[in-house]
């Protein structure tokens, strides 16, 4: 089964600020999230909240089993501030989900 990817627009301009070698490994890690939502190297932080680790930056995303849908949330360099707000974060994925 194929997850439906969704990236929340503030993704996309974290993605702007990434140099481009990085973007690249960090754009085919996000859809290789489609085949499969949980890889090995994924760690599970709350509710539907995943984070998968590339190089220096963080991807953190929602997996949504009964819509089939993988969204990201956030793209950022490990710092205190990355995880901070989880449960804003599984609002946003929430409120991208329901754009359907």
């Amino acid at each position: 089964m194929v997850y439906a990817l969704k990236v929340h627009r503030d993704v996309e301009k974290q993605l702007q600020r990434v140099p481009k070698k990085q973007r690249e490994r960090l754009v085919n890690t996000m859809r290789s999230l489609r085949d499969q939502p949980r890889p090995p190297s994924s760690e599970k932080l709350e509710d539907v909240l995943y984070r998968v680790r590339v190089g220096e930056y963080r991807i953190i995303y929602a997996v949504f089993d009964e819509e089939v849908v993988i969204v990201v949330c956030k793209v950022a360099r490990r710092t205190e501030a990355t995880y901070r707000d989880l449960q804003g974060l599984v609002r946003r994925a929430n409120k991208v989900l329901a754009e359907e």
